[in-house]
């Protein structure tokens, strides 16, 4: 895993922040009552999921990533509504741009290890979809947004 190369202190704090994301999300236990980066659209079975930050090329931030873990994995998940899921980015400039790398500055280590986890526990939900993911790819895709656009 991507942490095995962190010395002792920061891995057992990396696993243990990621034992609690995944318990927080992946048990459904957490909800999103409205997207502010992200737009979910549903139509004829088919969910689209739109990375919505186009004056930031769709950068990943924090809030982000925890918006899609909440709509994939928790009990807004639109399994039970479509069929299939489509992920595209607003804005037509970028697909993604990967992480957003103005959040992260400035943040300590322990906020990055949190942040981390989050973007690692969004990874491991897209793989493990129980449902076709199409990716919409829209423009360029940098760092984790590229990552994304592999994953396809």
């Amino acid at each position: 895993m991507v942490f095995a190369h962190l010395p002792g202190t920061a891995r057992r704090h990396w696993v243990s922040t990621m034992k609690l994301i995944r318990m927080r999300f992946l048990t459904g236990k957490t909800t999103v009552p409205e997207f502010h980066t992200i737009e979910l659209s549903i139509k004829d079975d088919i969910a689209q999921l739109t990375l919505n930050r186009p004056d930031s090329a769709n950068a990943m931030n924090t809030q982000m990533a925890e918006e899609m873990l909440a709509l994939l994995t928790g009990s807004q998940a639109p399994a039970a509504a479509a069929r299939c899921i489509v992920l595209t980015g607003a804005g037509g400039r970028a697909f993604c741009a990967g992480a957003d790398l103005k959040e992260r500055k400035g943040m300590t280590d322990s906020v990055w290890i949190q942040q981390h986890a989050v973007f690692e526990t969004l990874g491991l939900a897209l793989m493990d979809l129980q449902m076709p993911l199409i990716g919409a790819i829209n423009g360029a895709g940098f760092g984790g947004g590229m990552e994304m656009m592999l994953a396809f």
